[in-house]
């Protein structure tokens, strides 16, 4: 099984490679149909110019070639070698300029000489070229002016995304997101988008899951955003999530904690990482990253963490052409694919419940839990225990604390406090989530 999983990685990451994702367009469609063939997934759109919070869906961005000549026509950067050649969302141009005109629109990258580095212009009208600094070099020694052609094209389209939700015994959810906005980048983030979808079959696998499993595949910031503005009653539903992405380098484990850091999901990751004897670094939330910082703003308050290898910002290849099928394989993937499965595992076995009497504790002896002759009981004293208890889980059972932690609060084993809240339960003082 670990084998097919390392050669499904390996087939997917060379058939999605070469595509030049965007924040919309055809290529992100092509992905998203790709990806139909692991799992059956949802293809939607929104609109240009849609009015999303305070953001608004842009043109829809396609290009077909790039390139910079020499006066002689000599083709010296051409986008279809690399897509990165390209700034994405570059508007269309093709006229003959000079080499101070030229180099205003050149972008090389500051610490890496054969690198290609990766920048976009999404939110303003403008068009430039990524080379390394051998081809820069190159560019600034000829003589005469150069051709510029950009064969792109800004429509009013859609942005496309990709939901699949996989329906458990509870209505409440877990969030899976990624991103699929990264042209030809392995480990950012197309490494990611593959963990997402192949985690998805794996929980489809499942007989009898107990939660909800909500999947997206959006670009990334504009399309959580949208998906936010879309979807915000839904998300009510959500307990917490994991953003999947740079999950396939050769290097180190870490994780990001959610914005809760003492947060289960937190614990979690930290528990799996720890019984498989992985190092790992562990990084504090912060406001910079990827989409969690859409989810877990003030409306909606999502906890949401990432388990990473090669934390983007973090390797050197970052964001540039050194971030390609040398750097990443199947068998790194799948490394970390194995524990975000027992990540799931874990997930599974978290119980939750809600007191159905939030306001203040209920009147114990209306539901036969407490002695008829009040007084007798002194805290601490092994006859208040089981009262104690029902005060306890009636105090945590907020519905955002699971039911080991709580065990862990209050230091009493997580089957005796599960036996007193399924007694709860039945007398309709708790509700299991």
């Amino acid at each position: 099984m670990k084998k097919k999983s390392i050669h499904s990685f390996d087939k997917f990451l060379r058939k999605l490679f070469p595509l030049c994702r965007s924040l919309s367009g055809e290529m992100n469609r092509k992905t998203l149909k790709i990806l139909q063939e692991i799992i059956p997934l949802k293809i939607k759109e929104i609109e240009s110019k849609t009015k999303v919070f305070d953001w608004e869906i842009p043109l829809e961005w396609n290009i077909k070639e790039a390139w910079i000549k020499d006066s002689k026509g000599n083709k010296i950067i051409d986008f279809n070698e690399n897509n990165l050649h390209l700034v994405s969302y570059s508007i269309p141009i093709k006229k003959i300029i000079s080499w101070p005109e030229l180099k205003k629109h050149l972008h090389l990258h500051k610490e890496i000489s054969d690198a290609i580095p990766y920048r976009t212009t999404y939110y303003k009208k403008d068009w430039g070229f990524c080379v390394t600094h051998k081809q820069f070099e190159l560019l600034e020694s000829l003589q005469g002016d150069y051709q510029i052609n950009i064969g792109s094209e800004l429509k009013d389209g859609s942005l496309s995304y990709g939901e699949l939700i996989i329906k458990g015994k509870s209505k409440k959810e877990i969030l899976i997101s990624c991103y699929i906005c990264h042209p030809s980048m392995a480990n950012d983030s197309l490494s990611g988008v593959l963990l997402a979808a192949f985690l998805a079959d794996h929980i489809k696998s499942f007989s009898n899951q107990y939660w909800t499993y909500r999947f997206i595949f959006v670009p990334e910031t504009i399309g959580a955003i949208a998906y936010c503005y879309l979807n915000k009653n839904k998300l009510k539903d959500i307990l917490m999530g994991l953003v999947i992405t740079t999950v396939g380098g050769p290097g180190s484990f870490s994780y990001k904690q959610s914005w809760e850091k003492d947060h289960v999901i937190n614990k979690v990751i930290e528990e799996v990482l720890k019984e498989e004897k992985k190092d790992f670094v562990v990084h504090p939330f912060d406001i910079h990253g990827s989409d969690e910082r859409q989810f877990s703003s003030p409306g909606f308050r999502i906890n949401m963490s990432s388990l990473f290898k090669d934390k983007y910002y973090e390797y050197d290849a970052y964001h540039s052409s050194l971030d390609n099928l040398e750097l990443v394989n199947g068998e790194q993937i799948n490394e970390t694919f194995e524990l975000y499965k027992k990540i799931i595992n874990k997930l599974e076995e978290l119980v939750f419940f809600k007191s159905q009497n939030m306001f203040c504790e209920p009147m114990l002896s209306k539901y036969d839990l407490y002695p008829k002759i009040g007084g007798s009981l002194i805290p601490n004293n092994k006859n208040s225990d089981y009262i104690s208890n029902i005060l306890w889980l009636m105090f945590y059972c907020d519905g955002t604390k699971d039911l080991l932690s709580i065990s862990r609060e209050v230091k009493v084993e997580f089957k005796e406090l599960l036996i007193i809240a399924k007694i709860l339960k039945s007398k309709n003082l708790l509700e299991q989530l």
